[in-house]
């Protein structure tokens, strides 16, 4: 398996590069050079397997060479041992046609921890391997951050730096982040929001120089692991519910976009996926494009569900490889128009065959806290934000096929957002027995302005040599 960059002037990697390298060095983010596919025979054979044997039939693919099938299952088995629940990823019926999945049943409880309890023992694997060490810089809404850090703490070929918008995540996501006091992490508090955060990060990628300085690497979903890792809970919820047989769509409750470019990619498998919805909040970028076809960045507006507060998502970038294509001239162009002017837009014809297959909806707080009140009353089920807005998103532009189901993603356990959730629904959840005294726990953290120099300096000063 080789991959190639969106943007066409990188080199083709093999699947151990990319992992290390995250960004392409022309700016672009990796993608197969060609998608792997299931046969019907194939996805069926997938009925009744557990979590973790899927995974491995699912991510074996996109791996080729560069891991033994052995190496590959024990990564496997040894992420998915982390979660609380025997079936890692469970499903809840919601409605006739209507399931929600839980994805929050990982360390930091956020479905984050499905991809990066899978790429910090796989950057481990690989650096050894290589003789190698890198400094991993990675930007958070909200629940990346803490993942990544609960992935690649206490490991010693590891420094990582994690930027979070300072006073944009819930209390509980922040102190996930920087209560941890490994000596390989640090918490990085900018002074502005997350697409800012997004664009620290990319330019750090973008001095060469400093990059090879440090060793740089990324865990975001720009990496491709990451997206890989995430197609497994698309094709386990998708054989539980009777694919390849029956037509699924699936409900997102999105930000960065990569969450569901993942189930584009389940799809470009052959999991007959034939609706994803695009959930949003007020940032509704996404929505605004599915409706008119034109990428319009507009001011980042904080909300009840801090996760999605983007206007940059940067994972839509492979998407559009796709839908031109794999022109890769037309991925600079549009890049280049949107970094100058904050817009771009797609012809007419290119837009509407997106329409076939994605949908979009927004609600504002006001309905998102209506949202939750209601689900709990319908449904028993006390939901956070998120998945709130995802399970609405798939009632109203979800399921086409009538013997077809939705499934709604839940992103996150609704105690990283007890206020949002009490106000709401007047129950505070929870936070489990093992996060019981996060609120007592100390916190070490670095507030920094939103200057790529003095970034650069803070990691110089805090990797170890």
């Amino acid at each position: 398996m080789r991959y190639v960059s969106t943007r066409g002037a990188a080199p083709v990697l093999g699947f151990d590069e990319v992992v290390l390298a995250g960004l392409a060095a022309d700016g672009g983010l990796y993608v197969p050079e060609e998608w792997p596919s299931l046969s019907e025979r194939e996805w069926r054979s997938l009925r009744g397997l557990s979590h973790a044997e899927l995974a491995l039939r699912v991510m074996l693919p996109f791996v080729g060479a560069a891991l033994t099938e052995e190496e590959l299952a024990d990564l496997v088995d040894a992420a998915y041992a982390r979660f609380d629940h025997p079936a890692v990823a469970p499903l809840r019926q919601i409605g006739p046609h209507d399931w929600m999945m839980e994805l929050f049943h990982g360390p930091t409880l956020a479905f984050k921890d499905h991809a990066m309890q899978v790429l910090g023992p796989l950057f481990d694997l690989l650096l050894t391997r290589a003789g190698r060490r890198v400094t991993i810089v990675g930007a958070t809404s909200g629940d990346t951050g803490s993942a990544a850090i609960e992935a690649c703490r206490d490991r010693d070929a590891i420094d990582v730096f994690i930027l979070h918008p300072k006073d944009r995540v819930s209390e509980v996501q922040r102190r996930q982040m920087t209560t941890v006091q490994s000596a390989n992490v640090h918490n990085i508090a900018v002074n502005g929001t997350f697409d800012d955060c997004q664009a620290l990060l990319k330019s750090l990628f973008a001095d060469a120089t400093f990059r090879d300085e440090v060793g740089l690497s990324a865990v975001n979903s720009i990496n491709w692991a990451r997206i890989m890792a995430q197609v497994v809970y698309y094709a386990w919820a998708g054989v539980a519910l009777g694919a390849p047989d029956r037509s699924l769509g699936f409900s997102v409750p999105t930000g960065n976009f990569g969450n569901v470019f993942a189930g584009y990619v389940a799809r470009q498998m052959g999991l007959p996926i034939d609706r994803l919805v695009v959930g949003s909040n007020r940032n509704d970028i996404l929505s605004r494009f599915l409706e008119t076809g034109t990428m319009q960045q507009e001011t980042v507006i904080p909300t009840l569900s801090p996760s999605m507060d983007i206007q940059v998502s940067s994972n839509f970038e492979r998407l559009l490889f796709e839908m031109h294509g794999r022109d890769s001239i037309e991925v600079r162009a549009a890049m280049e128009s949107f970094r100058q002017s904050g817009s771009y837009s797609v012809p007419d014809d290119l837009h509407q065959e997106l329409l076939g297959l994605f949908r979009g909806h927004r609600l504002t707080d006001e309905e998102t806290s209506e949202a939750m009140r209601i689900i709990l009353e319908t449904t028993g089920e006390l939901v956070d934000p998120h998945t709130a807005i995802g399970i609405v998103a798939g009632q109203v532009a979800g399921r086409r096929d009538e013997g077809g189901v939705t499934v709604s993603l839940a992103t996150a356990h609704p105690a990283k957002f007890p206020d949002a959730v009490e106000k709401a629904t007047g129950i505070r959840p929870p936070l489990p027995s093992r996060l019981a005294d996060l609120y007592q726990r100390s916190e070490r953290l670095v507030e920094a302005p939103n200057d790529t120099r003095v970034l650069q300096q803070i990691v110089r000063d805090g990797i170890r040599r």
